[in-house]
């Protein structure tokens, strides 16, 4: 019996790491040991002290019901404390603030809540394949802007302004900026802000590396009347260690809470209680924190920038966030031809940029989510295994 897919998933294909990841593992079950360094999956724990919160709260009789859909208040209470205390932007946790298991998911319920057929969605190129996939799932257009290295990858808005924006209703933007790791300035905030409103366009903001070697977190919402314009997502997969926890938040206005809330309740039924007061601790942990974890990051880098060295790459320093984007020598075609080299002739696993656009397509993506020892093996690798 033939079943046939939903029309919304007929262009939508199976995300490049899932499939990838799959191939590694048949390569590694016939005695390949692929060194993966393409996932920004970190590789270091939380903080001991919410580990502890973990198991205290989970060794309680008490804890393992049913949540509320808008989370924990003492959740929503230490995400509004955060916010405050990092990004100097106030806001309501009873109203403003919907804990998301992990800000993925609130990719798919924002569009899923705004967009249909007939509408349309700026995303950016290069950029996350999760904004396309959740545009195309919710029926809605993709209208992709590029991003270029000489503007530091920042959209041209003055370009956008002189298409038809007619039936655009959302625009995703994410900075620091995955996948080349470019920061925005409080000047472009307030720029795509004003774009936003005059166009009728919800803005929306994907902040998750902003703690990650970047000494000054930024929000758009510390824009004067951005929520007015602008959701934000944040999450603790990057800052905090906690990827697999899948614990993220989206900030908005009471009302379009309320509107994503009406999606979201239909989804899931509330997030592990002990999970969510880890989290809290999480959020409470003092600037020392994020201090310790990027003098880790920057040893990392130094042995990424060293392997991109080898490989004839190019890279901007300035770049912040878990990996380092680099462009590809002009001698190789393309990013998948560079990286099927090097992980079938060295066993070493790197991103290629075309998955993220094509604008990414002469470019590479390395994590640095390995430990130093795994970098060194991995350019010793590549010395050994690609000269011969």
């Amino acid at each position: 019996m033939e079943i046939e897919v939903a029309k919304r998933l007929q262009h939508t294909g199976e995300y490049y790491f899932s499939k990838k990841l799959r191939e590694i593992d048949e390569m590694n079950k016939n005695g390949a040991q692929v060194i993966s360094l393409g996932i920004g999956s970190p590789d270091l724990p939380p903080h001991p002290e919410v580990i502890q919160v973990l198991q205290e709260q989970a060794a309680l009789s008490n804890t393992h019901g049913y949540q509320s859909y808008k989370g924990a208040p003492a959740l929503r209470q230490a995400m509004a404390d955060w916010y405050d205390r990092y990004y100097r932007v106030s806001l309501n946790p009873n109203t403003e603030i919907l804990p998301l298991m992990g800000s993925k998911e609130g990719i798919v319920h924002i569009c899923m809540t705004y967009l249909q057929e007939g509408d349309q969605a700026l995303i950016p190129n290069p950029g996350y394949p999760a904004y396309a996939s959740a545009v195309q799932i919710s029926g809605a257009e993709l209208i992709p802007y590029e991003l270029k290295a000489e503007n530091n990858w920042i959209p041209d808005l003055d370009a956008l302004e002189k298409g038809d924006l007619s039936k655009v209703k959302l625009m995703w933007i994410n900075y620091p900026h995955m996948p080349t790791g470019a920061l925005a300035t409080i000047e472009f905030f307030e720029r795509v802000i004003e774009f936003g409103r005059k166009h009728n366009i919800l803005i929306c903001h994907d902040n998750p590396y902003s703690f990650i070697l970047n000494d000054h977190p930024l929000s758009i919402l510390s824009v004067e009347g951005a929520l007015d314009v602008a959701i934000e997502l944040n999450s603790l997969s990057k800052s905090s260690n906690m990827a697999g926890w899948r614990i993220g938040m989206l900030i908005a206005n009471q009302a379009r809470i309320d509107e994503i809330l009406r999606f979201k309740s239909n989804m899931d039924s509330g997030m592990f209680l002990p999970a969510q007061l880890a989290a809290a601790k999480a959020l409470q942990l003092d600037k020392s924190w994020y201090t310790q974890l990027n003098d880790s990051y920057k040893q990392r880098r130094e042995k990424v920038y060293q392997i991109m060295d080898y490989l004839g790459c190019q890279y901007d320093k300035n770049q912040v966030g878990l990996f380092v984007w680099a462009k590809i020598p002009s001698t190789v075609k393309d990013s998948y031809a560079l990286s099927d080299e090097v992980l079938y002739n060295a066993q070493v696993f790197i991103t290629p940029g075309g998955i993220f656009g094509s604008a990414g397509e002469q470019y590479v993506r390395i994590s640095l989510c390995a430990k130093p020892k795994v970098l060194d093996l991995a350019l010793d690798r590549l010395k050994t295994r690609l000269s011969s």
